[in-house]
C-alpha cells in the first residue's frame, strides 16, 4: 500500500486489488459487504497510523476513487469550527465521489444514533468485541471483581486474543454496564475486527464463562 501525507489532517493512500486479495478480502465483497469493507478500511487506517502517525479523532471525510488496478482513498479529519461548536468538513459537493457504503459505515461508527433504529442500537450496545495485547491481561482481568455475570467467549485470531462480551437483556442497569465496560477496557482495547471474521477464521479457546474458566487453570 502506498501512503502519502497531504497535510496535518489529510492523508492519501493507494491500494491495489492484488494487495486487497492478499489481505484476505474479495474484490467484490468490499463493495457489498459492510462488515468486510469496514474491516479493510480500519486495517488500512492502522497501517496509515503506524507509518504516518495519523490518528483518527472525530468524524472523517472520505473520498474513494476506483482505478483500473486498485483504489485511491483520501481521508480528512474534520476540524472544529472557529466557534468550537461543530465540525467543519471539507466537502463542496457531499454527493460527489464519496462511496455511500463507506460513508454509511463511518456514520455508524461515529454517529450511531443517526444511522440505526432503536432496536438495532440496543442490540449493538449490548455486544462487544475486545482485544487483548497479551494473554497475561486475560489472566489479570479474570481475577478482577465486578466483571462476572456477563456472557463471554475467548477466541484466538492472528496471534491475538479476542473477548466477546454480551450483556443479557434486562439483567443489567445502564450504570452497571458502564462500570463493567470501564473495568474491561483497563485490560483490553475495542476491536476493529468483527466477530463474524473472528468466528470464521479464528479459533475458540474458551466457549463460555471465560473468567471463571481462566481462574480454574491460573489460580
Amino acid at each position: 500500500m502506498e501512503i502519502e501525507r497531504i497535510n496535518e489532517n489529510t492523508v492519501k493512500f493507494y491500494i491495489s486489488y492484488g494487495d486487497i486479495e492478499k489481505r484476505g478480502f474479495d474484490r467484490e465483497e468490499i463493495w457489498y459487504n459492510r462488515d468486510r469493507s469496514e474491516e479493510l478500511f480500519w486495517e488500512m487506517m492502522d497501517e496509515v497510523h503506524e507509518e504516518e502517525d495519523f490518528t483518527v479523532e472525530g468524524p472523517l471525510w472520505i473520498q474513494i476513487q476506483a482505478l483500473e488496478k486498485g483504489l485511491e482513498v483520501l481521508v480528512t479529519r474534520a476540524q472544529l469550527s472557529k466557534d468550537g461548536q461543530k465540525f467543519d468538513l471539507p466537502i463542496d459537493d457531499p454527493a460527489n465521489a464519496v462511496d455511500l457504503k463507506i460513508e454509511s459505515m463511518l456514520n455508524e461508527h461515529f454517529h450511531p444514533e443517526e444511522s440505526m433504529d432503536e432496536q438495532a442500537m440496543e442490540e449493538e450496545a449490548l455486544q462487544f468485541v475486545l482485544v487483548f495485547q497479551d494473554f497475561e491481561d486475560v489472566v489479570a482481568l479474570s481475577k478482577t471483581n465486578g466483571v462476572h455475570g456477563v456472557i463471554t467467549k475467548l477466541y484466538s485470531f492472528e496471534n491475538k486474543y479476542y473477548l466477546y462480551v454480551e450483556f443479557p437483556e434486562g439483567e443489567f442497569e445502564e450504570d452497571k454496564i458502564d462500570n463493567i465496560l470501564s473495568i474491561l477496557l483497563e485490560y483490553t482495547d475495542e476491536s476493529r475486527v468483527t466477530i463474524h471474521r473472528i468466528e470464521e477464521y479464528g479459533s475458540v479457546i474458551i466457549p463460555d464463562d471465560v473468567f471463571n474458566t481462566v481462574n480454574q487453570y491460573f489460580a
